[in-house]
């Protein structure tokens, strides 16, 4: 068996472990440190509050700084009404390719990590080499903001990581951060026929619309001249917007859910102040002389940190040498990246398969990729025991 295919034998089984975003991934943690343990490698568990999901973190080689880091999440997102050609669980190959919900986001990097791993046993390593998987980032990164908790904590820290998002295999060192929000109207309902005594939630949460969309243009005005991402300013849009019973009744209570993709740190604190102050300062009073206990509440869903491009990265440079890149980009979608780069750690992004692929139907990566990352590992493998 060639170590494609083993390769391809593990993609097929951690696609098989149905690790949507909302249910467990404890067997797939299991199943990845069961084959990360027999190549020797030291383990370490972190479980969430539930104890329902898990991060892994093992380690080869010898206890010191200075390693590197392989990381990827193991959740997915859900295939809920999305028309598949064949059983989005079950891994199918065809003219190439290879199809499963998971496939390029981001299973099929994981499983050449573990196959690679198998690869490094009983050879002697010259720096250690990690090995990060985990829980939730498709919900806003909670487990990749436990393991960097955990890490802060380490006796040693790996000093390079390449994380396996999808990038055909290209190197990515930035990206723009992720804020998601749910705001939460309270009003007063009462019969439609008398606007005038109820507290209407779901018309507040319009003119809060209408205020974010002026603050997006002035996002627009605050974009760096120098920004190299498409577009390049902060984003801004909205989600969903769900309030009210019937047509004749005022509705107590309105969501709207938002996000935020800052090109800078100073974005995120600025459109949050911003909005904040309004609603307080002219939504709330209003609200609130009808009915006392009228109330706005914005809730963090997820706010992931960008990944910033800085002009020493040896994450950069030892992956150029590995895949031959000449040049970086910049991408608008977000990872745990930039979470690793807050404790330090160089880092870039460097995966199989394209994010056109993730989170859609029949979603595949293919042959030819998952061959170019495990060149990537090989190269990487023959520097850490030269």
């Amino acid at each position: 068996m060639t170590l494609l295919d083993d390769t391809t034998a593990i993609l097929a089984d951690l696609i098989a472990f149905p690790t949507v975003s909302s249910q467990s991934n404890l067997e797939l943690i299991a199943y990845a440190a069961d084959r990360l343990g027999q190549c020797g490698a030291s383990l370490s568990l972190t479980l969430d509050a539930a104890g329902q999901k898990a991060n892994l973190f093992a380690t080869l080689g010898p206890e010191q700084d200075g390693g590197v880091m392989l990381s990827g999440h193991t959740d997915v997102v859900p295939v809920t009404d999305q028309d598949w050609r064949t059983d989005p669980f079950a891994l199918h190959a065809e003219d190439g390719l290879l199809y499963g919900r998971g496939a390029c986001d981001m299973k099929g990097f994981l499983a050449a990590t573990l196959a690679f791993a198998a690869t490094l046993e009983g050879r002697r390593l010259s720096r250690p080499l990690h090995f990060a998987f985990t829980y939730d980032e498709e919900v806003g990164c909670l487990g990749g903001r436990a393991l960097v908790e955990q890490m802060r904590d380490m006796a040693f820290r790996p000093s390079v990581a390449i994380v396996g998002e999808p990038t055909e295999m290209g190197i990515i060192e930035g990206h723009k951060g992720c804020c998601e929000y749910t705001t939460v109207f309270t009003g007063l309902e009462g019969h439609g026929s008398r606007p005038d005594r109820g507290v209407n939630a779901a018309e507040y949460a319009v003119r809060y619309v209408t205020r974010l969309m002026e603050l997006r243009e002035d996002l627009r005005a605050r974009c760096p001249a120098d920004s190299r991402f498409e577009p390049p300013w902060t984003t801004l849009q909205i989600g969903r917007i769900a309030g009210g019973h019937a047509h004749n009744v005022i509705p107590g209570q309105c969501e709207v859910d938002w996000e935020l993709r800052p090109v800078t740190p100073a974005d995120g604190p600025f459109l949050r102040a911003a909005i904040d102050d309004w609603a307080a300062a002219e939504l709330l009073p209003e609200m609130r002389a009808l009915c006392p206990s009228a109330d706005i509440v914005r809730h963090v869903v997820g706010e992931i940190v960008g990944l910033t491009p800085v002009p020493d990265n040896a994450a950069r440079r030892i992956v150029s040498e590995l895949t031959g890149a000449n040049g970086a980009d910049v991408v608008a979608f977000g990872t745990e990246a930039g979470l690793f780069q807050g404790l330090g750690i160089d880092v870039v992004v460097c995966g199989p398969g394209s994010i056109a692929q993730a989170h859609k139907p029949d979603e595949y990566v293919s042959v030819e990729q998952m061959s170019r990352c495990l060149d990537m590992l090989g190269g990487l493998g023959r520097t850490l025991t030269a």
